[in-house]
């Protein structure tokens, strides 16, 4: 199946202007972060998840509303289990006061609120309590995570390809992580467990699609030697377009569904994954391709210079 079939686009006369946008939404990211803090959910700033049972049938929102006045701050309230059984999850931020309150302040807090709303009997299943230390051990270990995969990720790019090659396919790696936080900032979403394995799985979505790229342009270079590489570079992304874009809208539906049908606890999820096929998808065409011809003509125009030299 070929959308793009003898493709002829020139991208690469617009990869200032994709840097130049790219660096403006980076940098708005980053504005944020650093002006209204980081926002970070129950796993990493610590808080409480229940399993509760209702005697009578209630709703999402019914609960939600019965706890808001009593616990501000994050609430994530989902149905459990079998829905004849009227269990739900309650995720709640963790309440911190100065007089030492213990960790199960919010528990008794939800109980408390929900005896309140009139809403039938309730039974607490489960209670688990996520501390601020083990929330920082959390925070700890995904930022490894997501260093480690990219460490891994260059290593394997610089063996198999041009020096040149792995530096954009990292800065693409980067680019597609920054614009999906700022746009996890921007939509109001915190960093949680589901968001951090959302963006490893865009780190290898967007290497792999680099990387496919960077294959052809391996092969064009191999019998084109004398053409310059910013043109080999602009016909190997054309050659490879229709399968860049099959892949990104066939993963962008099916995330589509599971954002707008997954249900609460899986949309941050399911939201850093659409920015994400998206951003990936833009960075192998317009980023990575950019900075792969820019380090690779200074690293042409370098030898040259010191054949030159020699002589």
């Amino acid at each position: 199946m070929a959308l793009f079939e003898n493709a002829n686009y020139d991208f690469i006369k617009w990869r200032w202007h994709a840097l130049i946008l790219s660096t403006v939404v980076v940098l708005a990211g980053i504005g944020y972060g650093v002006s209204r803090g980081i926002p970070l959910g129950i796993d990493f700033s610590g808080g409480t998840i229940m399993v509760v049972k209702f005697e009578q049938p209630v709703s999402d929102d019914q609960v939600r509303q019965a706890i808001v006045a009593a616990i501000p701050g994050e609430q994530v309230i989902q149905s459990y289990g079998d829905p004849a059984q009227n269990q739900k999850v309650i995720r709640l931020p963790q309440l911190i006061q100065e007089d030492g309150a213990s960790l199960d302040q919010n528990a008794r807090a939800v109980t408390d609120a929900l005896a309140k709303a009139s809403l039938g009997k309730i039974e607490v299943l489960s209670q688990d309590l996520v501390g601020p230390v083990i929330g920082a051990d959390l925070q700890r270990r995904g930022i490894y995570a997501v260093l480690a995969s990219i460490i891994g990720i260059t290593i394997y790019i610089g063996l198999r390809f041009r020096f040149a090659f792995a530096i954009g396919a990292i800065a693409a790696t980067f680019h597609d992580i920054m614009v999906t936080v700022a746009f996890l900032f921007f939509m109001g979403y915190d960093l949680s467990l589901n968001v951090v394995a959302a963006l490893l799985t865009i780190t290898g979505y967007s290497v792999n699609d680099t990387i496919v790229i960077f294959d052809r342009v391996r092969e064009n270079l191999r019998s084109r030697r004398r053409e310059s590489l910013e043109r080999v570079v602009n016909e190997s992304v054309n050659q490879t377009l229709s399968r860049t874009i099959i892949t990104a809208g066939t993963t962008f539906l099916a995330v589509l569904a599971l954002y707008l049908f997954g249900g609460e606890v899986l949309e941050a999820f399911a939201f850093t994954m659409l920015v994400g096929v998206v951003s990936g998808t833009y960075s192998t065409i317009f980023i990575a391709s950019s900075i792969a011809i820019i380090l690779g003509t200074r690293q042409a125009r370098g030898r040259t210079q010191g054949a030159r030299k020699a002589v």
